[in-house]
């Protein structure tokens, strides 16, 4: 993939244990871009920056910054004024990566759709203890829910503990309908089977337990982009997959970049290619 970016340092370790650097993480971007690029461009992002690597101080960036490359493209929320940022094309992911964004996070829309999200999403968040193969077949209960809503579902790796199951969206519903949404699907969850899930954000009210996070549905909150590196020990990546993947036992920290495992997986069919194809309009 040609850019015009060049990075300084290519040869820097974002994560020093793995081994991954600047250069090889381009390199990853470089290899899904035909993937990633329909989720990512031209949509409001949230950054994750750890210039000396994951295992030095990290922050979470939404606004432009002194020196930061012209590839990285600002605007303004109509609604509040907030600047927001975006990229047009791979430059913009490759100018990321020299600012040694490690985590790109998105909202569910587009610029343009600002006010209509284009996707749900169930962040799946289980307590420290939950077994994963219980994540997993909450994945896999989640996915037949949505069905009898008659919605179309994918899902992804979080790169961490858990999975997260979307939706995508027709962009006509609000913020605060997708959101209200989102809650009352978790709730109805939770109160089907109290004992294994839980629709409230607090520490207590999840032990031993997967909070549904239906929060990352509202205005301005971000979920990590498919395709995504995530700053976590291993040098994981948020990857879609498919539902027998899922069935199969892949667990949310399988694909690690570079990996033989995530190489092999997207040599493989795309799970996510009719992605917005199948979109819906959320009937409320």
């Amino acid at each position: 993939m040609e850019t015009g970016i060049r990075l300084t340092h290519p040869d820097k370790l974002l994560w020093p244990d793995e081994k991954v650097s600047k250069q090889a993480l381009l390199e990853h971007y470089e290899l899904v871009w035909p993937r990633m690029e329909k989720f990512v461009v031209g949509r409001p992002l949230a950054l994750v920056r750890a210039p000396d690597g994951v295992g030095g101080p990290r922050f979470f960036q939404k606004h432009a910054s002194a020196g930061m490359s012209d590839k990285i493209f600002k605007s303004r929320d109509p609604q509040d004024n907030e600047e927001i940022l975006f990229v047009k094309d791979f430059d913009g992911i490759a100018a990321l990566v020299q600012m040694g964004v490690v985590e790109i996070h998105l909202w569910g829309c587009t610029m343009d759709r600002i006010d209509t999200p284009d996707q749900v999403v169930f962040d799946l968040d289980p307590d420290e203890g939950v077994a994963v193969e219980t994540v997993r077949q909450a994945a896999l209960d989640i996915r037949d829910k949505l069905k009898e809503l008659s919605l179309p579902v994918f899902v992804k790796t979080s790169g961490g503990k858990g999975y997260h199951v979307m939706v995508p969206l027709k962009p006509e519903a609000k913020w605060e309908a997708v959101k209200e949404f989102a809650h009352d699907f978790a709730r109805a969850m939770e109160q089907a089977e109290p004992d294994r899930y839980t629709a409230t954000l607090s520490k207590k009210a999840r032990t031993g337990k997967i909070f549904i996070d239906y929060l990352r549905n509202g205005r301005g909150s971000t979920t990590v982009a498919p395709y995504s590196s995530r700053a976590k020990k291993g040098a994981t990546v948020s990857m879609p997959v498919t539902w027998k993947e899922i069935g199969d036992g892949v667990a949310p920290n399988a694909f690690p970049i570079g990996n033989g495992m995530t190489l092999k997986r997207l040599a493989g069919d795309d799970p996510w290619k009719d992605f917005f194809d199948r979109a819906k309009v959320l009937k409320l």
